[in-house]
């Protein structure tokens, strides 16, 4: 197939070009900095410079291309920017599903969050599926955070094919759960509290492989997490160990309703996405 990848130079983008090229798929990346072009080339992809604010450029982007599928792999965190993040899924969402649709693609895969689900309607702890409804009724900043994800994912199922994926928290390489990267300084801080809230947790070299199979998963939401869903209280002490940190104190705290990971078994039984690191535990030490 051909691959219009925009955030080909993300964390997930950079594991995901080679994987792309190595199963014989044509990818051109969309670049922001020019400089970023040899580093796709040098992995066997294509380039195409443009702003992702530019509907106009995305089009024309797109249109070049000529692809069968529009994966959409783009963030903005690498400065903790919360509202360019958000505003990337709406309006870069909206730019690149037009642009699809302008030249007659049919399929648009893109990036999304698998903690973003409404609390359990019987205030149960089971993990969510895609069968439950986002936290659209949400206060403060997770109501931001939520209806930027809703619409994100609205606008791609405008396609006539269409895959989200539903990432569980990202960690190793490239993400702030690694050595040496923001989580470590936060847990080195007493920062990353250790408390009942539930977490589904997903290795970047996972994300990048469940990306590829998405190509051929049929339409509809994808939950992409590991096996283990886990208190911050199991988790936090495990992640300051394998990154050498001090261990912190244990807190008194109950659970955020709508904190309680995600269900990966239609990813896992269904479309026979079988994860690298299927658990939290064996990929921190790793």
């Amino acid at each position: 197939m051909r691959v219009f990848l925009a955030g080909a130079t993300g964390a997930v983008g950079r594991l995901l070009v080679p994987e792309l090229v190595a199963a014989g798929h044509d990818v051109t990346g969309l670049i922001r900095r020019p400089e970023a072009a040899e580093g796709l080339r040098s992995k066997g992809a294509e380039s195409v410079l443009a702003d992702i604010y530019d509907a106009a450029a995305i089009a024309e982007a797109v249109a070049a291309a000529e692809p069968d599928v529009v994966m959409h792999q783009l963030t903005d965190l690498a400065n903790q920017n919360y509202s360019a993040n958000m505003e990337i899924r709406r309006t870069g969402t909206r730019n690149l599903v037009d642009a699809a649709a302008a030249a007659g693609v049919r399929k648009v895969i893109a990036q999304s969050i698998a903690w973003a689900y409404a609390p359990d309607d019987e205030g149960g702890d089971e993990p969510a599926t895609e069968q439950d409804p986002l936290d659209l009724g949400a206060d403060g900043a997770r109501r931001h955070t939520v209806a930027a994800v809703a619409a994100l994912e609205d606008i791609v199922a405008e396609a006539p094919e269409w895959v989200v994926l539903r990432y569980g928290l990202f960690y190793g390489p490239g993400t702030w759960y690694a050595k040496g990267a923001l989580m470590d300084d936060a847990v080195r801080a007493g920062k990353l509290a250790p408390t009942a809230d539930v977490t589904s947790f997903l290795h970047i070299a996972d994300a990048a492989t469940a990306a590829v199979q998405a190509l051929e998963w049929p339409t509809g939401p994808v939950n992409v997490v590991d096996d283990e869903p886990v208190a911050g209280s199991v988790w936090v002490p495990a992640f300051a160990r394998s990154v050498g940190a001090p261990e912190p104190a244990a807190v008194d705290s109950e659970r955020t309703p709508w904190a309680r990971g995600a269900d990966n078994h239609y990813a896992r039984k269904h479309l026979k996405w079988v994860p690298r690191y299927p658990s939290w535990r064996s990929g921190f030490v790793a």
